[in-house]
This record gives structure tokens, C-alpha cells and sequence, in this order.
């Protein structure tokens, strides 16, 4: 359990995600992470050089991806930093902050700053010299779409590992899919009521170029496929004897976002509200079985509510990064928690799936639902590749 570290009030972000192939095809996701972070923090009047470290989180390569790190913390401003370059599929978010809760907690720095990015679109290609081929041909891989589509480990496309723990705990039905994704459509409709009262508390706009001469905005999310209980249920599914069609999964996205963590002393400093406290309590870590990679997300829970020595029934907001209907279904069964009363105000399940800034906007949404709430714990928790999963208990006061 950590006791010095905090994220100050309002002291995050994150961008708009738009669908894969939208408007942020083109961009480079760490120059684009670094512009709207730039950019955010000239908004609250932050000063990066107040920053030590700087994790960046991104999981797709991007040209210069070799200098990811510190080229990422001189393009926000704070080139006299260094910074690691952490890529953990859909739980880098999560790993970033618990990384940063630790140098705190440890002494290592008092101010770290957290920049979640990946671009989907149009990923890289990459070949390596093969000698040893017919007529020497080179060994190729698409990074994103064949990574989706085959774990070298679990020898699966990632929705057949949902599909393997359908079949294993029993029970899950298509209709129980649909439902779950329409309440997760009807949640997300709610972040938008008010002209997007909710998502305008942490959404910074990102600047993407339009061509050569022309730059544009994007305010609030791209591609997001309007739902309906009729249309999920007309939708076979993707696998045969599955259940789960396309529209009870996420799709692939391009965004970023980015949190301060730092001292309770330094919290206050930089807190759009003193009176409002964010604690980072835990992380909780997993990996399931081969190939089962949905089931990652419960024992990862429980390992960070047990860190926290606090049980899920004084969780007042749960978040999760759900792929998949079924990482939900199964977590509320482990957790014996109501499925339909977790995730409001949004999930990756509508809005996309970055893979890095995923768990961060999820994390930065449930601290918001909190602070409407009036404080209280707070668990996030979440799959990623090869059958793995991250957890965070947050608490604010």
C-alpha cells in the first residue's frame, strides 16, 4: 500500500480518441502526446521543469521511437529530464502510474509526470533479414493487426481468449453480451448529456493537421457507432458459436493523455482545489491462464483491494478497460458485483481502445465520478496482452 503518493486535482488529461483511420492517422503519437500535454499545461500555467521524471507509455513504435523517452520530455518542455519508455499493451496507463507512485513513495522524485499515447492507424510494418528463407526471404510483421490476431504464446487471436473463458466458467450468453453493451452505450451517452458537462472536466483537445496548411481540433470524440438493443441483436458473432459480435467489442484507436504524480505537498501546489485530495493506494497485477486472457482482470482487482485493505464493497466507482463484454460479465461474478452499475460515464468497450492512454482516461474518469460522488475508494482494473492485468485503487478525500 502506498502513502505518499498523490495526483493533484485536475492535474490530468486526456484527449478525445477517434476511431482508427480517423482524423489522427497522419499524426506521430508521441509528437502529438507532447503538443497537447504542451498545450494542456500552458492552459493550467504549468511549468514542465517542475517535473524529475517522465514515464511515457506507448505500445506502437513511431519514427524515432528509439528516443521515445527523453525526446517526449523535451517536447513538453523539460529537456533536462530523462524518461522511460514503458509499453504494456492495454495496462501501460496503469503501469505508468504505478511506476511514478513508486519513485514518490521511494524518494526518488517528488513530481513525476505520466504521458500515455499510441496511433492504431496506419502502424508500422516491419521486416527483418531472413538468410535462411527460400531465396532469403524477410520475416514481416504488421504490429498491430497481426499482434491482434495471433499471441505468439496462446497461438489465439485476443477475442478467442474471450471466447476460452465463455466456454470455461459457463453461463455467458450472446444476449448477456448485447445487454452489456448497450448499458455500456446508454453510460457513455450520459458523459455526453449537457453538452458534454462530464467529459468536459478532463478532455483537452488534440491539434492534428488537416494537410499542410491547415490544423484543426479535435474536441470530443471520433467513430463512436450509435447502439441499439435491435442492432445488437441482429449482429451474428464474429466466431462461430461465439458470443460476442462486433458490436460487443472495442475497436482500435488513436488518442493520448497524461497525469501528474507527486508529493501530498506538491498535490496541493498544483490541485485546482485544495480541498479535493486524489491518494494513490495500490496496484494489482495477474496473469491467467494461456489464452484466457479476460479472466486477468478479477485476481488483478483483488490484489489491489487487498493492498488497499479495503474489500469491493467499499468501492464506490469501478472502471475497466473491457474489450470484450465478457472481461465485465466475468469480473462481476468474481467480484459479486451488479454488471450494470460499474463503467458509467464510459468504457474502451465505446469509445476505443489506444492501448496506452486506455487505463489512463479510465483512471482520470473515475477519479471525476468520484469527486461528483463526494469522495471514496475507487477501482480500476483491466486485461492486457498475454493473458495479463492491471489494477488501481484510488481514494479521494
Amino acid at each position: 500500500m502506498y502513502s505518499k503518493a498523490f495526483i493533484p486535482y485536475r492535474a490530468y488529461f486526456s484527449s478525445p480518441f477517434a476511431r482508427w483511420q480517423g482524423c489522427l492517422q497522419n499524426e506521430n503519437a508521441i509528437e502529438l502526446a507532447a503538443a497537447t500535454a504542451k498545450r494542456w499545461m500552458a492552459a493550467k500555467n504549468i511549468d514542465a521543469k517542475v517535473f524529475e521524471y517522465l514515464f511515457l507509455g506507448k505500445t506502437i513504435g513511431q519514427l524515432h521511437t528509439f528516443y521515445a523517452g527523453p525526446w517526449a520530455a523535451a517536447l513538453i518542455g523539460a529537456d533536462g529530464i530523462p524518461g522511460c519508455h514503458i509499453p504494456q499493451a492495454c495496462s501501460t496507463s496503469t503501469t505508468c502510474i504505478n511506476q511514478a507512485a513508486a519513485g514518490v513513495e521511494t524518494g526518488q522524485y517528488e513530481n513525476a509526470f505520466c504521458l500515455m499515447t499510441d496511433r492504431c492507424s496506419n502502424g508500422p510494418h516491419t521486416i527483418w533479414p531472413n538468410s535462411a528463407g527460400p531465396g532469403g526471404e524477410v520475416i514481416s510483421e504488421n504490429w498491430m493487426m497481426d499482434n491482434f490476431n495471433y499471441d505468439p504464446y496462446g497461438k489465439v487471436p485476443m477475442i478467442q481468449t474471450a471466447e476460452n473463458v465463455v466456454k470455461k466458467v459457463g453461463g455467458i450468453t450472446k444476449e448477456d453480451c448485447d445487454a452489456v453493451a448497450y448499458r455500456r452505450y446508454e453510460q457513455y451517452q450520459d458523459a455526453l448529456a449537457n453538452e458534454r458537462k462530464f467529459q468536459k472536466r478532463y478532455m483537452f483537445p488534440a491539434e492534428y493537421k488537416k494537410n499542410k496548411k491547415v490544423t484543426a481540433l479535435l474536441e470530443a470524440d471520433e467513430g463512436v457507432s450509435p447502439t441499439t438493443k435491435e442492432g445488437l441483436a441482429k449482429l451474428r458473432p464474429v466466431i462461430e458459436g461465439g458470443v460476442h459480435s462486433f458490436g460487443a467489442q472495442t475497436h482500435p484507436a488513436d488518442g493520448n493523455c497524461g497525469v501528474v504524480v507527486c508529493t501530498k505537498e506538491k498535490a496541493k501546489e498544483l490541485s485546482d482545489d485544495q480541498n479535493i485530495e486524489i491518494q494513490i493506494l495500490s496496484y494489482g497485477f495477474a496473469r491467467a491462464e494461456k489464452a484466457h486472457m479476460a479472466m486477468a482482470v478479477a485476481p488483478a482487482a483483488k490484489m489491489a483491494l487487498e493492498k488497499a485493505g479495503i474489500d469491493v464493497k467499499d468501492v464506490k466507482a469501478i472502471k475497466t478497460h473491457n474489450p470484450f463484454a465478457a472481461n465485465d460479465l466475468y469480473l462481476a461474478k468474481e467480484l459479486n458485483v451488479d454488471v450494470m452499475k460499474f463503467n458509467n460515464y464510459g468504457s474502451s468497450l465505446i469509445y476505443g481502445h489506444p492501448q496506452g492512454p486506455t487505463a489512463g482516461r479510465g483512471i482520470i474518469e473515475m477519479i471525476e465520478e468520484l469527486v461528483i460522488l463526494g469522495g471514496g475508494y475507487g477501482l480500476f482494473t483491466g486485461c492486457a496482452a498475454g493473458d495479463t492485468g492491471a489494477a488501481l485503487v484510488v481514494k479521494v478525500s
